[in-house]
C-alpha cells in the first residue's frame, strides 16, 4: 500500500491539458431572402460558434507560464470543418502569462471584434440578434498575430494592443493590421475604447496596381449589472472601402457581401433580464450610413435562453433588419451570416 499510494496520487493530480468543447444546433427560419435561399434549416453554431480545442499552461516560475490553445470550428449538422476547412481555424497560439501581461502569437481574435462581443451585446454575437449584423468590423480573426494584454491594476483598468503581420509577397501592407484598447472593469462597470486599422492594399500579382480596401474601425462599448437588469451599449465609427466584414475564405482579404457602407456610425442599446434559469435579451441597433447613398439600417432583436445546467441550455431568438435605400444587410449568427432580413432561431447548446 505504500507503494501504491504515490502512484494514486500522481495518477488524481490535475493535468495542465485541458481538452474541451461547444456542441451548438438549431433550426433557422428565415424570411425576406435577397434571391434564392433555404427557407428553413439545420445550422450549426447558432448561438455560438461549435468547436473543439485543447489548451495548456506550464508553470514556468517566478509568476511566468507558457500557455498555449488549439481551437478547431466544427460544423455540428455536416460534421465538416468550419472556417473554410482550417485545422485550427478558431484559435492557435502560443504564449507567455507574466505578472506584466499576457504576450501570445499566432492566429487571435481581433480587438474591435473582442469588444462588441463580449461587451456590448447581450447576444454575445450569436442567434438571431447578433451585433456583428450590422455593427462594423473587418474580420473576427486575424493570422500572424501578436497581442499583448495588461494584467487588470487595482484600479480596474486593463489595455491590450495588437499587431498582425500582412506577409505578402508583394506588398508588405496587404492584410497588416494593428490596434490598441484601454478598457475599465470594476464591480458592476465593464468599458472599453478600442481602435483598430486594417491595410488591404490588394495586389494579388505583384505587376497591378494596388487597390486600397483598407479599413479604420472605433468603438466604445460597455455594459452595466444594475442587479436586475444588466444594460448594454456601444457607439462604433467603421470608415474605408473595408470597414465591413471582409470574406475571410479570400487569402488577400478582400470585401464581402456586405459592404454596403463606407463610413458609418452605428449606436447599439440592449437588455439581459435573469430570471431563474431564464435570460431574456433584447437589443436594438441603428446604422447611420455616412455615404452618399444613405444606406442606413436598423435591427430589433430579442431572445430568451434557459439552462438547465451551467453547461447545457436551450434558446430562442428573432431579429428583423429594417434596410433603406437598397442597403442589403442580413440576419446571421455566430457562424451564418444570414440570406434574409429576418429570421426566427431555436436550439440547443451543451458546452464540456
Amino acid at each position: 500500500m505504500a507503494l501504491i499510494a504515490p502512484l494514486t496520487a500522481a495518477a488524481q493530480a490535475p493535468s495542465a491539458v485541458e481538452v474541451y468543447g461547444v456542441l451548438d444546433a438549431g433550426v433557422v427560419a428565415e424570411r425576406g431572402c435577397q434571391g434564392d435561399c433555404t427557407r428553413t434549416r439545420l445550422d450549426s453554431g447558432v448561438s455560438t460558434g461549435s468547436r473543439l480545442g485543447v489548451r495548456g499552461r506550464e508553470d514556468l516560475g517566478n509568476g511566468t507560464a507558457a500557455v498555449y490553445t488549439l481551437e478547431a470550428g466544427l460544423l455540428g449538422d455536416t460534421g465538416r470543418s468550419d472556417q473554410n476547412g482550417r485545422l485550427f481555424g478558431r484559435q492557435a497560439f502560443v504564449g507567455l502569462d507574466s505578472p506584466l501581461g499576457l504576450v501570445t502569437l499566432g492566429r487571435q481574435y481581433n480587438l474591435v471584434y473582442e469588444a462588441l462581443t463580449d461587451v456590448a451585446d447581450p447576444f454575445h454575437g450569436g442567434m438571431a440578434g447578433s451585433a456583428a449584423n450590422l455593427v462594423g468590423y473587418t474580420t473576427k480573426r486575424y493570422d500572424n498575430t501578436i497581442k499583448y494584454k495588461s494584467p487588470r491594476s487595482r484600479s480596474g483598468l486593463l489595455g491590450s494592443v495588437i499587431y498582425s503581420f500582412g506577409e505578402s509577397p508583394y506588398n508588405n501592407k496587404v492584410n497588416r493590421a494593428y490596434g490598441a484598447t484601454l478598457g475599465y472593469e470594476k464591480g458592476p462597470v465593464n468599458l472599453t475604447l478600442t481602435h483598430q486599422r486594417k491595410e488591404n492594399l490588394l495586389d494579388a500579382t505583384g505587376t497591378t496596381p494596388p487597390v486600397d480596401q483598407s479599413a479604420s474601425n472605433s468603438l466604445v462599448a460597455a455594459n452595466v449589472d444594475f442587479g436586475r437588469f444588466v444594460g448594454y451599449a456601444a457607439y462604433g465609427h467603421s470608415k474605408g472601402d473595408g470597414s465591413m466584414q471582409w470574406d475571410e475564405s479570400n487569402p488577400y482579404g478582400a470585401v464581402a457581401q456586405r459592404d454596403f457602407s463606407t463610413n458609418s456610425r452605428d449606436v447599439l442599446v440592449g437588455v439581459a433580464v435573469p430570471m431563474g434559469a431564464t435570460t431574456f435579451l433584447a437589443s436594438y441597433i441603428h446604422k447611420d450610413d455616412r455615404g452618399l447613398a444613405d444606406r442606413d439600417a436598423n435591427q430589433l432583436a430579442v431572445g430568451a435562453s434557459y439552462a438547465f445546467s451551467k453547461r447545457t441550455n436551450v434558446y430562442a431568438s428573432f431579429a428583423k433588419i429594417q434596410n433603406r435605400n437598397g442597403a442589403g444587410y442580413t440576419v446571421g449568427n455566430a457562424t451564418s451570416r444570414g440570406s434574409g432580413d429576418r429570421a426566427i432561431n431555436v436550439g440547443l447548446k451543451h458546452s464540456f
